[in-house]
């Protein structure tokens, strides 16, 4: 199962809408994961739509209709892999072993909030946050990450890092 990650997405905030790089990815993943902070539903709407499947959660910027349509926690299990889905997980210090405790049944926790990509792992539990592929705030990029899911396994996990948007002239 081919997965893409993302998170902190911001649209219309931060980007009018996602990179034009980001769609032929949704397109080709068996599985879209969103970790929240999409900010207005319409984002929802469009990857529910072009997505052959969606999991997502809602974020710290996102109102009522997004929370209403989201869980805080997004579970399932998919290829043998117990899955949660979080906006966020406190501070980076600690976190493996935190979220280790506070997931005790799941093998991979998808995270978003601090748009700074992050691979970690604690007892079994692997942690990825793909960052943001619209708002890099102090990280160089802007990013996202795919994955591949199979027979109980989490593989092939692979940071994609978008280039710069021009700026206005």
């Amino acid at each position: 199962m081919r997965v893409l990650l993302l998170a902190d997405t911001h649209v219309p905030t931060r980007a009018r809408q996602l990179p034009e790089q980001v769609w032929p990815e949704v397109e080709a993943a068996d599985l879209v994961v969103h970790a929240g902070d999409w900010v207005v539903p319409e984002l929802l709407d469009e990857l529910e739509d072009r997505s052959a499947a969606l999991l997502a959660c809602w974020g710290n910027n996102d109102g009522a209709e997004l929370r209403r349509r989201l869980p805080e926690v997004a579970r399932a299990e998919l290829e043998g892999v117990r899955v949660a889905v979080v906006h966020e997980t406190g501070q980076s210090r600690g976190r493996d072993e935190r979220m280790r405790a506070a997931y005790p049944d799941t093998d991979l926790l998808v995270f978003g909030h601090s748009h700074i990509p992050w691979d970690g792992a604690a007892d079994g539990l692997r942690l990825l946050n793909p960052g943001s592929p619209t708002d890099r705030r102090r990280q160089p990029h802007c990013t996202y990450l795919t994955l591949t899911l199979s027979a109980g396994t989490v593989a092939d996990v692979e940071l994609h890092r978008l280039p710069p948007r021009p700026t206005a002239a």
